[in-house]
């Protein structure tokens, strides 16, 4: 019935329609069979329309309600002042406007039903035997009423509760579409991370070994060498990183991501490659979180590489980690003095990452050239924000 309203109606219609149909053989002397059951056609029809269009509805119901009054003529205490079955309609219209539209129509309702009520009793029941039946009337118009204030709460709440659900839902896709944004944007990170770090280790390799190949040849072999270890490494780290991106289970077996003990591993690295590297690492940095210790590893990572990249031949580097209290303060700074890096603090991607990945752990990050030459970045990550 709630799928199919008027289906539902309809039946409800045709079942009042029936027990009408018992009163066949009592229709008031006086009154036209044919208007008899005109007026009871008026009160049950509009019923099947009722949900679809409640105010017609409910006012068809009351203009047949009084064309009754009229068309049965006075006659206190007879048969034609008796209430029919398709009176019952007007109950059911009172019950209908009250739910589906409101208080304000349904008093104006209950008030044009008190015109009628009190003039069916006043004039076809006469006085004092209409008080009686008057007072039942109250109670069912009333208790017509109570039920489509609650059938109207009802209705209301389950409105708002589906509006509620429906809002969920939405907030929960959006989380979702944002947590698969914040991935996509940490693997992309992680690739450039890899992929520019390994690059450019691998190309001013090739480029010493293509030099020394024919006087140096124990050289370009290191230098070769250098290039194959961190050529594997890189395609370790990529294989991790498609592999997150491939499997669904999140407790698949993964490699160990570097931290800041991998810090020391990544200067050997970048001194075997021809630039001097002066490590400083202060305080307890193997028990720090694995995002924080990751973070450090990769912003380090980042700004040797644009040292390899950037500084020209004869750079070094220093890099300072110290964690002080519940920080750790990073210092990474060259000497170089080769093309000035303009593009990376107008904000290049290695500096983004940087900055997202100081910014992801409640940190702050600076970078910028040196008064003297050279390039230094500076950056405090808090130990608590993982």
């Amino acid at each position: 019935m709630k799928a199919h309203p008027i289906a539902g109606d309809s039946v409800i219609a045709a079942m009042l329609a029936c027990m009408e149909l018992v009163s066949v053989f009592a229709v008031p002397g006086g009154v036209n069979q044919v208007v008899y059951w005109l007026v009871g056609i008026g009160l049950l029809a509009p019923l099947v329309i009722r949900r679809r269009d409640p105010l017609l509805a409910g006012y068809l119901i009351l203009a047949s309600g009084f064309a009754q009054l009229i068309t049965h003529g006075p006659n206190p205490g007879g048969i034609d002042a008796r209430i029919r079955v398709a009176d019952i309609a007007l109950g059911m219209a009172l019950y209908t406007i009250v739910a589906y539209i409101g208080r304000r129509q349904g008093a104006l309702y209950v008030l044009w039903l008190a015109i009628g009520t009190v003039l069916w009793a006043v004039w076809r029941m006469g006085l004092p035997q209409g008080i009686l039946p008057t007072l039942v009337i109250v109670v069912i118009f009333a208790f017509c009423w109570v039920l489509g204030e609650f059938s109207g709460a009802r209705a209301a709440y389950h409105r708002e509760v589906e509006q509620r659900l429906a809002l969920l839902e939405t907030e929960r896709d959006q989380q979702a579409r944002i947590a698969v944004g914040q991935e996509r944007a940490r693997i992309a990170r992680e690739l450039h991370d890899v992929v520019a770090h390994a690059v450019s280790v691998i190309v001013v390799q090739a480029d010493g070994a293509a030099y020394a190949v024919r006087k140096q040849p124990d050289l370009a072999e290191k230098a070769i060498r250098t290039i194959s270890a961190t050529g594997r490494e890189a395609l370790t780290e990529l294989r991790r990183l498609l592999g997150v991106l491939r499997s669904d289970d999140t407790e698949s077996d993964r490699a160990p991501q570097p931290g800041a003990q991998s810090i020391s591993d990544l200067a050997e690295r970048v001194r075997a490659i021809g630039v001097p590297v002066r490590l400083d690492l202060t305080g307890e940095l193997d028990d720090l979180p694995a995002g924080v210790g990751l973070g450090i590893y990769r912003i380090v990572q980042e700004a040797l590489t644009n040292t390899i990249k950037h500084a020209g031949p004869g750079a070094t580097a220093a890099v300072q980690v110290r964690r002080v209290g519940d920080r750790v303060e990073l210092d990474i700074s060259d000497c170089g003095s080769g093309a000035p890096r303009h593009g990376l603090a107008v904000g290049g991607n290695g500096l983004i990452g940087m900055r997202e990945r100081a910014n992801v752990f409640g940190g702050t990050l600076q970078a910028g050239p040196q008064p003297d030459g050279g390039w230094r970045v500076r950056a405090v990550l808090p130990v608590s924000a993982s």
